[in-house]
């Protein structure tokens, strides 16, 4: 693939996946509109977050597998032609059950978009330059999620909440254009039967993880909990038990594979609960308006796309050890400078703190989706970027629960200090070169 050819396929990749993260933000600021539109309350709407939220993290894994099998070029449009019928679908709504449904469907075409497209950047861009390309796509998404509520208030004060879904339309349109014209079609792969029993139980375990990190009563925590354990348990059994499983459980043997998961945890335990806390405390101890908190955590957020531009860039020259390393240095840095708010509470001092927190989380972001992606088979990348991006989704899980359970108390602080800490010591499990395993030893 020539140089324009390379080009023209990060440029649609990007604006496929950039629509991911914009969806997932631009949202927020469209509940109470909705909630005006339908005639229903606001804790009805939610369910409009959290069914995305839902379908996103179940669907990942399996969206990564199916690309395996069927080839990423396909599954990534598959993804994009999805997203972009329920978009306009969302559109259409008639009532509030609908767009939960359509919704879901969105967020399915999300799923199915994001692990095959790291997938196809990891055959199509040669290994020299493929740090630098991850560093731009994270930026990308970094800045949707970023520019996601800003855009979306735009919109409704121009158009109506529905102009937040027909603006996805133009991005998918041209992303796929272009990835029919630039994109060769894959040879054809030896067809292999999908774990569909075994994606129903892991389906079923991750709605109910992700419920029980929702206010349920003592009665819901115990039948939830109960029935986690027992689907868990009967996905380990099946995985193990299936020729074809949806996880190879095999491949966290490879120290490197396990390592860049677990960071990409830490990461985002530590980055989410920043974006979750500091809202509340700006709110509560600070006194801001809504308006005034926006645009401090859009600090952030800018901070934490441009580093991982610049941690790309890095990870070329320094390897994927130095610079996962680094980001958790950067992150114990940020999270004894929050702790230092009870001493100085200026905003002067915060937003420096938030610039620091944001470089923290998009340094080493590059580095651990690609040590992910080099320690498997070329074969294996779709499953790989799935399995990475469900670490990636348990590491909120886990902080927006201890946040609920923490904020206002300092020790939320110091939760941060050792998860970065943490991260420190285990990125020293990550190869100085990450070399693909065999088939046989995956």
């Amino acid at each position: 693939m020539n140089r324009n050819k390379e080009l023209l396929l990060i440029v649609s990749l990007l604006a496929g996946t950039i629509i991911v993260p914009i969806n997932s933000t631009m949202i927020a600021v469209g509940l109470s509109s909705i909630s005006g539109y339908f005639h229903e309350s606001l804790a009805s709407i939610s369910w409009v977050v959290t069914i995305y939220l839902i379908a996103m993290a179940v669907t990942q894994p399996i969206a990564g597998k199916l690309g395996d099998i069927y080839g990423y070029r396909r599954i990534y449009l598959w993804g994009l032609l999805l997203f972009l019928i329920s978009s306009v679908a969302c559109a259409f709504s008639f009532n509030l059950p609908w767009l939960i449904a359509f919704r879901s469907l969105q967020a399915i075409g999300g799923a199915l978009i994001s692990p095959n497209a790291m997938a196809i950047i990891r055959l199509a861009v040669s290994k020299r330059r493929l740090a630098k390309v991850l560093g731009l796509l994270g930026m990308g998404m970094g800045l949707g999620a970023a520019f996601g509520p800003l855009l979306g208030s735009t919109l409704i004060s121009l158009w109506g909440w529905k102009s937040i879904f027909w603006v996805n339309v133009p991005f998918l349109l041209f992303a796929i254009g272009a990835t029919l014209f630039v994109l060769p079609k894959q040879d054809e792969r030896k067809p292999t039967p999908l774990d569909l029993l075994g994606s129903l139980y892991l389906a079923v375990s991750f709605t109910l993880l992700i419920l029980l990190t929702h206010p349920q009563s003592t009665r819901g925590y115990l039948i939830m909990g109960a029935l986690l354990i027992l689907f868990a348990v009967l996905f380990v059994l099946r995985e193990i038990r299936v020729e074809e499983p949806l996880i190879q459980f095999s491949l966290f043997k490879n120290s490197t594979f396990a390592t860049a998961n677990l960071s990409i945890l830490l990461s985002n335990f530590v980055m989410y609960a920043t974006l979750l806390a500091m809202p509340l405390i700006l709110e509560t101890d600070f006194k801001l308006t809504t308006q005034k908190v926006g645009l401090i955590m859009f600090v952030f957020s800018i901070s934490m796309s441009l580093a991982g531009w610049i941690g790309g860039q890095l990870t070329t020259r320094w390897g994927n050890r130095k610079m996962i390393a680094l980001s958790f240095v950067v992150s114990v840095l940020a999270s004894m400078l929050y702790l230092g708010l009870n001493l100085v509470d200026k905003i002067p001092y915060l937003i420096i703190a938030l610039i620091v927190g944001g470089i923290a989380g998009g340094l080493g972001m590059s580095a651990m989706q690609m040590a992910s992606l080099q320690s498997v088979n070329k074969e294996m990348s779709g499953s790989a970027s799935g399995i990475f991006s469900t670490f990636r989704y348990f590491g909120s899980m886990i902080s927006s629960t201890l946040v609920s359970l923490l904020v206002g108390s300092s020790t939320l602080f110091f939760v941060l200090i050792i998860m970065s800490v943490l991260g420190i010591v285990t990125s020293r499990g990550i190869e100085l070169e990450g070399v693909a395993p065999s088939k046989e030893s995956v």
